[in-house]
């Protein structure tokens, strides 16, 4: 068990942050939350609008199966998981010019059976995806510490390589483009752009710049048995339950409270100053650890002088992270077609780029899912954006107007959509995610599953300053609850350790 003196400051409750505070104060730490919002969850959490409960980002887990992460998890902590329906299929894609949509079916025959149909030739690439995704697989089911930085790590990490895991390397400077090009499948169109709309959900970046071995896990996670869930209620469950628990065994959670520095003194944490937002009162909390989870964007004004020149000038030379608008619509239920699939992507044109209103993913709610009054359902529809074009803007409001317009456009030649069946409608832009969030920009999705900043090429959890921690989707294993719950637990596991090993 951990000190039960050591004090840990989480700054940020989002899924990562809230995962690992719930296993501290399970395992006998005095732990304090802290975040600017007005709920927790960060992008898994929602609002309510006239009767209807929107998720705000995230609209689907993985990890709820049996051995999966927020199982293992809820485990621990002896609480519940939420209830939940698997999403089949996880996905309905569709290409520009088609009215067949593909399906990414949760039953690995249907899936290659579906795959095989839509994109003749290609099963010897898919075969590779899966033998890929079987290996690491169990490789993270093993725990590694990603990417290691110390004696500690590097033996978590030894420990939890096979020989099959060895069999992965060899693939570890590879991206999916790289291997469909191995395959002669880069001209194929159709499979390229399916991959592309895939690959951005889960990587942030398309085929030719996503890190082969993310890509396998990405797109092999949908299938038995494991798969993608859609919670009842909302995605707010998944935070509330961490909340309880979290303050069930003695930790507290202060939303509405903004940390405002992080102080490192002879490169060692040991303080943070807070403000609360409703009296404006500002004070310095001492902290034996603090876990950080927030963007590594947002981690580098934390620090302020105390960031190491290294680690700031790695920051400064990420790409550009993506930004998303989102518009939310409550509608009569007359508006859903039947037999419409949970999950959706629309490409609207082979020429534009992925994002900027040229593609939607869609979430439809469920009757009876909680998400709707009766006779009615939400819909969730998100594009990726460049988060610059927001900030940047002459005219914010009407930039705002022509994507919801241009959505809607969009989303009507799928969807019945009329002044008489939209019931509720609103938009969000990176300066909406960045409002409530705090994030960097509006940021969302982490930093970009590239072969460059994948696995043990990313952001690590342990930071150059000694007892600072981040978690979250700036680090391994990327982004989704099932990600960032993974940092999560790999940083309680290393504080454990620390706290051991510093004992008399």
């Amino acid at each position: 068990m951990g000190s039960k003196g050591d004090r840990v400051v989480v700054v940020g409750a989002g899924i990562g942050g809230l995962t690992t505070a719930a296993l501290l104060a399970h395992r006998g730490y005095q732990v304090l939350v802290l975040d600017q919002a007005l709920v927790p969850g960060g992008c898994a959490s929602t609002f309510k609008r006239r009767g209807f409960t929107f998720d705000v980002g995230a609209t689907q887990v993985a990890g709820l199966e049996p051995g999966g992460i927020h199982h293992r998890i809820f485990s621990e902590l002896e609480i519940e998981p939420p209830e939940a329906t698997p999403c089949d299929p996880a996905c309905a894609v569709l290409l520009p010019g088609e009215t067949e949509p593909i399906h990414v079916w949760r039953d690995p025959d249907q899936w290659r059976a579906e795959r095989q149909r839509q994109f003749p030739g290609s099963e010897p690439f898919w075969q590779l995806l899966a033998d890929l995704f079987r290996y690491s697989w169990a490789f993270q089911g093993r725990d590694p510490i990603l990417p290691p930085r110390n004696i500690w790590d590097f033996w978590q990490l030894t420990k939890a390589v096979r020989p099959d895991t060895l069999l992965t390397l060899p693939h570890t400077f590879s991206t999916v483009g790289d291997a469909l090009r191995g395959y002669r499948l880069a001209d194929n169109l159709r499979l390229r752009t399916f991959l592309d709309l895939q690959l951005k959900l889960y990587s942030q970046v398309d085929a030719e710049n996503t890190a082969l071995l993310y890509a396998a896990t990405a797109l092999g996670v949908s299938q038995a048995p494991h798969g993608l869930f859609h919670l009842q209620g909302s995605m707010q469950v998944l935070s509330d339950r961490l909340v309880q628990a979290l303050e069930r065994d003695g930790g507290r959670l202060l939303m509405r409270h903004s940390v405002e520095q992080i102080h490192v003194e002879a490169g060692v944490v040991k303080a943070v100053t807070i403000r609360n937002q409703k009296t404006n009162d500002v004070w310095t909390e001492p902290a034996d650890q603090v876990v950080a989870n927030v963007t590594v964007q947002n981690l580098v004004p934390l620090l302020g002088e105390a960031i190491p020149s290294g680690y700031q000038q790695r920051v400064d030379k990420l790409p550009q992270a993506s930004g998303a608008f989102v518009i939310y619509l409550g509608v009569d239920q007359s508006a859903i077609p039947g037999g419409c699939p949970p999950h959706l992507q629309f490409l609207y044109d082979y020429d534009g780029p992925i994002g900027e209103n040229n593609s939607l993913f869609v979430s439809v709610s469920h009757p009876g899912d909680g998400r709707a009054p009766e006779g009615q359902a939400t819909i969730v529809a998100s594009s990726f954006t460049d988060p610059t074009l927001w900030w940047q803007c002459p005219n914010y409001e009407s930039l705002k107007q022509q994507y919801t317009e241009t959505a809607i456009a969009r989303l009507s030649q799928f969807f019945h959509l009329t002044p008489e069946t939209i019931l509720h409608q609103e938009s969000a832009t990176p300066r909406t995610f960045a409002h409530y969030t705090g994030r960097e920009q509006g940021i969302v999705g982490g930093i970009g599953q590239r072969v460059s900043t994948f696995g043990p090429f990313g952001f690590a959890n342990r930071t150059p300053i000694q007892k600072l921690w981040l978690v979250g989707d700036s680090t391994h294993p990327g982004e989704g609850t099932a990600g960032v719950s993974y940092s999560a637990l790999t940083v309680v596991r290393q504080i454990e350790a620390n706290s051991e090993k510093g004992r008399p």
